[in-house]
């Protein structure tokens, strides 16, 4: 069960480092981010949270604002994933989750 959390707790992680990364190279690359090889990557990987997001959300939701969706849940579930970790680490013991 702890490797579970740590997994989930992981893809929440590289989620939201992938979703800040495409949005700070987008910042830098302006209106030509979509000719740029790092920031189709970034959008590529960020995509499948993008698309969970948006397929969750009621359609008056601008398409827009799903990034800024996609960050709240899964800051959300960081959080919570994380406070799950805790306590199963101070149950099973501190040998256990080094």
């Amino acid at each position: 069960m702890l490797l579970f959390l740590v997994v989930l707790k992981s893809l929440a992680e590289l989620a939201l480092m992938f979703i800040a990364g495409r949005f700070i190279l987008g910042l830098l690359a302006g209106k030509k981010k979509q000719t740029n090889v790092f920031w189709q990557l970034l959008d590529v990987a960020a995509r499948p949270a993008l698309w969970l997001t948006r397929a969750l959300s009621p359609k008056a939701i601008l398409d827009q604002h799903i990034p800024l969706a996609t960050v709240s849940w899964l800051l959300l579930a960081w959080v919570l994933l994380t406070q799950a970790k805790i306590d199963m680490c101070l149950q099973l013991g501190p040998g256990a989750c080094q």
